[in-house]
This record gives C-alpha cells, structure tokens and sequence, in this order.
C-alpha cells in the first residue's frame, strides 16, 4: 500500500457540504449516487455531526467505503435510542486481502459507540463475522420470485450459456408473457372493486391507517420517517445511462428506476398500503400492511396487478408470508429462498432476544 492513504469520516455536515462542491463524485466509481446522498441529508433523524459512511483513499482514488447512518430504536413506552445501520462494506479488490478493509472497518465500528445493526451481509464475509462481537438477532428466508427464466441468472450459473444470451433473452421474453397471460385475468378479477390512491407522500389518513401497523416495529417510524423512507428523490432516472459519468456502489441511478406508494382502497375504505421500487426487471417490494386478515389476499391481488402492469419479471422480498400468499395465488417459475441473519453488536442497547428485522426495517434499497 502506498504511504499516501487517507481515511475519511463523512458525517452528515460534510455530506451536504460534498454534494455542493461535488467532492464525493470524482471518477468513474463513487461511494453512492448524489441522489441518494441529497436524501441521506433530508433526513431529520441524523445530526449535522452524525456519521453517513467512511471512506478509504489511496493516492486520491477511492479504495475503500462503509456505508452507514443513524437510526432510532423503538424502545415501546420509552425514548428511542440511537443506533447505526451498517448498510455495506466495500474493499477495492486489490486491496482484500491487505488489512485496510479491517481497519476501515473497526474505525467505522468505534464511530458509531458500536451502537450497530446489520441487516444482512454477503456469505463470504460470514466467517468474518463469527470471530467479531457481534449476536444474531434475527434469521429470515429472503425471497425472489421469479415470472421468467431469468436469462441473466442462468448465465451466471452455467457459463457456457452466454453464447447463447441472445436466444435465451427470447426466450425469457417469451416465458414472461405467457406468465402475465395466465396471471393477468385473475388479479384484474380479483381487483374489480378495488380502487389505488397513488401518493409521493402520506396523508394523515393513510398515517393513521399506517402507526398501528408499525407501532411493534424494531425501528421507529413517524409520518416524517415512513415520508423519508419513501420519497422519490433517492432515485436519480438516466435516459441514457452510458452517458452517465459514474457509477456508485450503492443502488439508486438507472435508467429505470423509480418508486410506488399506494393506497389500497375499497370503496372510501383503506384496506393495504403498498410501497415498491421498480428498477430493470425488479420489483421490489418495501412496504406492504393489511390491517385486516380478511383482506390479506385481495391486497395480494392488488400488489399483483401493479407488478403485471409493469410488465417485471421477478419480486423481491423478506416478507415470507408475502411470499407464500403470492405463490399460491398466481402462476410463477420458481422461487429462490436464501436465510439472511441480522447482527447486532454486543455493545448494542438492544433486547437481543426479543427483536425481530422485519421486511421494511432498514429497507433503504
């Protein structure tokens, strides 16, 4: 490594202050697009002289990133509690197996008073993480529900299938259409009487209809919060991406690539609210409340008529009862399960045994 490396701690002050002087988007790759940055700053919930990430520089290029912001725990009848998400942790690969990313790392750690969640994290960090003070908090099946074959999957497993990529691309397009044509006239069916109130923020009746939902949530959530959580301008659309100076590690610029906030409504009644993120051929789904079981399954017919309509492909989500319900309710391809663990520090003030991440916890995609 060379001897001009530089660790920067970027709190929420030199954020905003980075995005007016253009100081974090310098090159080809950057730690997260200025969108996502712009909403980073917006949020109420983190201090001027709060931590946003860390980063590594080596002779002025970026080689390392971690990716974090506070947070407030629900604490029920008491005050919130400061906490840190840790979102992610990048290492440039000339650097992995150099010491640089762990001490990023543990500098990252001992910024937040090891006050940290982490939501998932890849399986070949896993061992790292078992030598670290760290506790599993939570242990949930990730799904992805696929409505195609998915050619850029089956590329990634079977190589030799790229020269193929055209054909199988034919294919993908075919299989998807004939999914939606199966599906199709059943959710329009099952949604004939249903209306969507579309919204870029939340009204204080969609709030009201939300807080209970929410109330038991490991993360505390407000109007203000849930609004944040969901705004568009964390989004930054490039009709022409290939003309785009950057790329970012984190996800949040496309040329497609935008969100959905619904209200789910039965004559003049609320009865779902529905929050999702289109990007490519995903749909992602970010909030999904019913407050009555009697109308679980239509707001499942209702989340599937916005995915049919969008012509997606596949639907991602930690929500398995989401997941279940959707499968047994519509024709599909396959469904790819994978258990994601939830850490928490030791240090953390948190009741390690009776905490749960649920699906929209953390959910900054």
């Amino acid at each position: 490594m060379s001897k001009n490396l530089e660790i920067v701690a970027i709190t929420k002050k030199m954020l905003r202050e980075g995005i007016d002087q253009n100081t974090y988007w310098k090159g080809d790759l950057t730690p997260l697009p200025k969108s996502k940055a712009l909403w980073l700053v917006s949020n109420t919930r983190i201090k001027e002289d709060e931590y946003c990430g860390v980063i590594g520089y080596e002779d002025n290029k970026m080689i390392s990133f971690v990716f974090m912001f506070p947070d407030l725990l629900n604490n029920g009848s008491n005050e919130p509690s400061k906490v840190y998400w840790m979102i992610s942790w990048w290492v440039h690969k000339e650097y992995k197996d150099t010491v640089l990313g762990t001490y990023i790392y543990n500098e990252a750690v001992n910024l937040t008073g090891k006050q940290i969640l982490i939501k998932s994290y890849a399986e070949n960090v896993t061992t790292f993480y078992e030598k670290q003070p760290f506790t599993i908090i939570s242990s949930r099946l990730r799904h992805t529900i696929f409505f195609s074959l998915d050619a850029s999957m089956l590329i990634g497993r079977f190589r030799f299938l790229k020269s193929f990529k055209f054909i199988l691309d034919r294919v993908d397009n075919t299989v998807a259409s004939c999914i939606r044509l199966l599906n199709g006239p059943k959710a329009r069916k099952r949604t004939k009487m249903l209306s969507y109130d579309y919204m870029n923020q939340l009204d204080d009746a969609t709030w009201e209809f939300i807080a209970p939902l929410c109330k038991d949530d490991l993360i505390y959530k407000t109007k203000e919060y849930v609004n944040w959580q969901i705004n568009a301008m964390q989004y930054m659309q490039t009709p022409i991406a290939t003309k785009h100076p950057y790329t970012s590690l984190q996800t949040g610029t496309s040329n497609n690539i935008y969100i959905h906030n619904l209200k789910i409504m039965k004559g003049d009644q609320i009865i779902g609210f529905l929050s999702y993120i289109i990007n490519y051929n995903e749909f992602n789904v970010k909030y999904f409340l019913v407050k009555e079981e009697e109308y679980y399954d239509i707001c499942i017919d209702a989340l599937m008529d916005n995915f049919i309509k969008k012509k997606r492909k596949f639907i991602f989500t930690d929500d398995t009862k989401l997941s279940d319900c959707i499968t047994k309710r519509y024709s599909t391809i396959f469904t790819h399960r994978v258990t994601k663990k939830g850490l928490a520090h030791d240090d953390t003030k948190l009741d390690f045994e009776n905490s749960d991440i649920l699906n929209r916890d953390g959910h900054f995609y």
